[in-house]
């Protein structure tokens, strides 16, 4: 399978696992030692800056969204990929929310990703 198509397969893994709930899947897509950038972080958690390092970080980080939003879902828009890395668009909707589009970059080497960023208004 050609790296592009690889990618491809990575991301739909990532939404089907996101919207899932699946932890073990979601982290099983990343390095160990994978970065993730999140508006979301600075605000929740300022001392990050934004950013979280290790599968640990990103457990506790998405294991804290699903237990506080239980109906959190992303609804895929469009995906752009190429041989390094995959921008999704998705909007995110929970009960009680206004749906918010969004856009991730997952930066994908050797079939896993190693940094992904977070970009809404």
């Amino acid at each position: 399978m050609k790296r592009f198509e690889h990618n491809k397969q990575i991301a739909l893994k990532w939404i089907s696992a996101f919207n899932d709930h699946d932890l073990v899947a979601l982290l099983a897509l990343y390095s160990n030692d994978a970065v993730h950038f999140s508006p979301k972080l600075k605000i929740r958690l300022p001392e990050t800056g934004g950013f979280i390092k290790g599968k640990n970080a990103l457990h506790d980080w998405w294991a804290d969204a699903f237990n506080r939003i239980p109906s959190l879902q992303y609804e895929l828009i469009d995906l752009i990929v190429n041989d390094e890395k995959v921008m999704l668009e998705y909007t995110r909707k929970a009960h009680g929310d206004e749906n918010m589009m969004v856009a991730e970059v997952l930066e994908i080497k050797d079939a896993l990703i190693i940094r992904s960023r977070v970009y809404h208004g």
